[in-house]
């Protein structure tokens, strides 16, 4: 999850020729791909693989790594690229819709057998990018700290940054939680598990705006499926957040006001909060990049709704991100 504070330092450049730790190797890989994705040249599996076993000094059939570290590590090269370039793009694009199309065009898919087709790491493509940057955070005065945010993902994080957000973090994973300390340096990043956030969270954390992308259908310690996930990490989220404040939630398809399964967990909800906007994305328009499974992105404002079995209608599933942020600029009213 992500909060805020000041904002990150770079990275250094000095690249280590060994790599005493997974995160460090990680870091290393990742500013290899950073390079590579600022030069405007293509990720592809070749390319992942070649930045790994520089940065771990062998290959995966050696064990000195594994795919899935490796798309953590193209997830923070995204960060580091936006790092760099994110701030001016804003000045390039007319509009929400033509920064979203720069940041897809920057977005690598990687193939590789082991994984059976190809890959990317997910969030610039998540729903919405621009226009959570723009809507959320963008209205801080220039002269004061903008909105203390709160999140767990590095490429939510990183457009919160972007446009001056205060950020507070929180990753359960042991290796995801490293690389967002040094991705973020000077932030401290807690280590809990978000379905119980609001009991475990330092009480002088109050966000105002919750960016959050809980597991769909997993939990620590429970290994079968558990459907309830998603929906306890929102409510857990949804009571530490600021009256008024807005929470942006990107889950799976099925947890939706519109769902016949979950519609009474969010009449319950809305005894406390209002559900502003909630629609879902085709599995379709991540096909290109290894997946099918289809998303939602449900804003929630935490205002009290006049009737809580009453809930905005969804426009429906939208084809693709550009869809989607039509209907967000549309439908989402202003904090």
């Amino acid at each position: 999850m992500l909060f805020s504070s000041p904002a990150a330092a770079t990275l250094p450049l000095f690249l280590p020729q060994a790599t005493p730790d997974k995160v460090s190797g990680l870091i290393h890989a990742a500013t290899l791909l950073a390079q590579l994705l600022g030069q405007g040249r293509a990720v592809d599996s070749c390319a992942l693989r070649s930045a790994m076993e520089t940065a771990f000094c062998g290959s995966d059939a050696e064990g000195a790594w594994v795919w899935k570290d490796a798309y953590e590590a193209l997830e923070a090269a995204q960060v580091l690229l936006l790092r760099k370039f994110g701030a001016a793009m804003p000045t390039r694009a007319c509009s929400a819709a033509v920064m979203l199309e720069m940041l897809t065009r920057r977005t690598p898919a990687v193939a590789d057998p082991a994984f059976g087709g190809s890959r990317t790491a997910p969030a610039i493509l998540d729903p919405d990018p621009a226009r959570l940057r723009r809507r959320r955070s963008g209205k801080a005065d220039a002269g004061r700290p903008g909105p203390r945010t709160f999140g767990r993902h590095g490429l939510l994080a990183i457009f919160a940054e972007l446009a001056k957000a205060r950020l507070a973090l929180n990753e359960i994973a042991d290796t995801r939680a490293g690389l967002l300390a040094r991705l973020f340096r000077g932030l401290e990043v807690s280590r809990h598990n978000a379905e119980q956030i609001h009991d475990r969270l330092d009480p002088a954390i109050r966000p105002s705006v919750v960016l959050m992308n809980p597991p769909f259908s997993a939990s620590p310690h429970v290994e079968r499926r558990f459907a309830e996930a998603a929906m306890r990490h929102i409510a857990s989220a949804l009571a530490r957040l600021a009256d008024g404040g807005r929470l942006v939630a990107i889950t799976g398809r099925n947890t939706g006001p519109d769902q016949p399964d979950w519609r009474e967990a969010f009449v319950r909800l809305q005894e406390k909060a209002r559900v502003v906007f909630s629609a879902s994305i085709a599995g379709q328009a991540y096909a290109r990049h290894g997946t099918t499974i289809e998303t939602r992105l449900t804003v929630i404002d935490r205002i009290p709704a006049e009737d809580p079995r009453a809930f905005p209608p969804s426009p429906g599933m939208a084809a693709d991100t550009a869809e989607l942020l039509g209907w967000v600029s549309h439908l989402v009213p202003a904090p």
